[in-house]
């Protein structure tokens, strides 16, 4: 896995599992998605999947964007374990509108060897528009995670990209800030170009306490948003996006410019997953009615 090498904080845990080694039959997850517009819809036209990851088909559930194809990213095991390898690579042809999302919290399980690891890269053609919504992360105890995006985009389309990282499964005795690592880079780029900028956070609980200052502090969750447009569009956004602080929930909100007028960052720190989610909802609504002119409908009440 050629993206690995280079990833210091990944060294101490190299060691391979006692039951299969790291990579091996069965715990390397593929997906292939590519989109074009085929009419008045976007259509999935090439699809190739290997287990445990598992797409089925695009659906078109959203009224206020009919054609845009929604399609749910599955997992057929009970979550993430140690020496998995998982790679997702996303295509958007010019035009076509996609909305992504998984069907569960991606669950990284306790390890007592190696780690996980998942690579997505993702790129869109001209005035194409994407939605990565997944859902939350949950980083077990003992557990060790390195994620890492890259997405190349021209500034005619616009992507907007979503994470939300728990502190473990919180409610659990003594699992809060109890994983090892959790690691994630996201790089992003012109076609043919340089980055427009790499940003990269690595949190170590174990090493360096997450409730510091500047770290997590008093909060529990996190969420980012990343989107990826024009300035002209970044800009209505930023208008329309005031920064929160809010002593009750307790939560606090606020965007701030990426490089090289790449787009927004959008970042959410609260106790509790659900007003963070709340936060990311109405961001990417606002998002989408600036990028695209269209309306979010109202988020399933089963999610």
């Amino acid at each position: 896995m050629r993206w690995l090498d280079g990833v210091p904080e990944l060294a101490p845990y190299q060691d391979q599992p006692a039951q299969l080694p790291a990579a091996a039959p069965g715990k390397v997850g593929l997906l292939r998605l590519d989109f074009a517009c085929r009419g008045r819809r976007t259509a999935l036209v090439d699809l190739f999947r290997q287990a445990p990851l598992l797409v089925q088909r695009a659906l078109y559930w959203d009224a206020a964007m009919p054609e845009m194809a929604c399609v749910f990213l599955v997992s057929t095991s009970g979550g993430t374990v140690q020496g998995d390898r998982y790679r997702i690579d996303v295509a958007l042809g010019a035009r076509a509108r996609v909305h992504l999302a998984t069907q569960a919290a991606q669950k990284i399980q306790q390890m007592d060897a190696n780690y996980a690891a998942q690579v997505q890269r993702i790129s869109l053609a001209d005035e194409a528009y994407l939605e990565y919504l997944p859902e939350p992360v949950i980083p077990y105890r003992h557990s060790r995670f390195h994620s890492y995006t890259e997405v190349t985009l021209p500034e005619s389309a616009t992507a907007l990209y979503a994470e939300v990282l728990l502190p473990g499964r919180k409610h659990r005795d003594g699992e809060l800030f109890q994983y090892d690592l959790f690691s994630a880079t996201l790089r992003v780029n012109r076609p043919g170009g340089p980055d427009l900028f790499v940003e990269k956070f690595v949190v170590e609980p174990g090493r360096f306490g997450a409730d510091r200052r500047g770290v997590f502090g008093e909060f529990h969750v996190l969420g980012t948003v990343v989107l990826l447009t024009s300035a002209e569009r970044a800009g209505r956004v930023a208008d329309r996006t005031p920064p929160v602080w809010d002593a009750d929930v307790p939560l606090a909100a606020g965007a701030s410019r990426l490089p090289n007028d790449a787009g927004l960052l959008y970042r959410v720190l609260g106790m509790e997953t659900e007003p963070v989610r709340e936060r990311i909802r109405e961001f990417c609504a606002v998002a989408r009615a600036e990028t695209v002119g269209r309306a979010t409908p109202a988020a399933f009440r089963w999610r």
